[in-house]
């Protein structure tokens, strides 16, 4: 059964990766409205965030390849949340798998909402899995990763987010 399921994540992310999400931002665009309560029930508008750099990654449970980044992810927030660094985990798993998404969301620190839920969602649905948004203090999308374009880890999140922090050098 573990066979057939990882196929069918497998196959589904494949087919994903052939088309674009509708409404996407794009790289220079500015960061889509996103009103989503959180899994414990707190009210999240990514408009609340501006000032701060703001992670948005948007994953599934029974993605593997979005399982597999969620460490990179938590590690990164630990390290820069101090530092002005949001990130929110948008989970596009049904409503009907609350359950698993609240025991995967239990081993990480930032918050994990359910994009069902979501009350206004300009994002739209992700047409590839993971995606992760990298917005600016001014709302905009700096960076889109995705494990084919730019997987997520540590050091890639460091350096997408350093010069868009406050007080950080950004180049000649």
């Amino acid at each position: 059964m573990t066979t057939i399921s990882s196929t069918l994540s497998s196959a589904l992310i494949l087919a994903a990766l052939a088309g674009g999400a509708v409404g996407a931002p794009a790289v220079g665009e500015p960061a889509p409205v996103l009103v989503v309560p959180e899994i414990d029930g707190t009210r999240l508008d990514l408009a609340g965030f501006r000032g701060k750099v703001v992670i948005v990654n948007f994953w599934a449970t029974w993605c593997v390849p979005c399982r597999a980044e969620m460490p990179a992810l938590d590690a990164f927030y630990v390290r820069f949340h101090a530092r002005g660094v949001e990130l929110v985990g948008i989970s596009v798993d049904h409503k009907r798998n609350r359950r698993t998404v609240i025991k995967a969301a239990q081993s990480v620190h930032y918050p994990v909402a359910i994009l069902d839920d979501a009350e206004t969602n300009g994002f739209g649905k992700p047409a590839v899995l993971p995606v992760t948004y990298i917005v600016d203090p001014r709302g905009i999308v700096r960076a889109v990763m995705t494990p084919r374009a730019a997987a997520v880890t540590e050091d890639a999140l460091e350096r997408a987010v350093s010069p868009l922090l406050p007080g950080e050098h950004r180049g000649p």
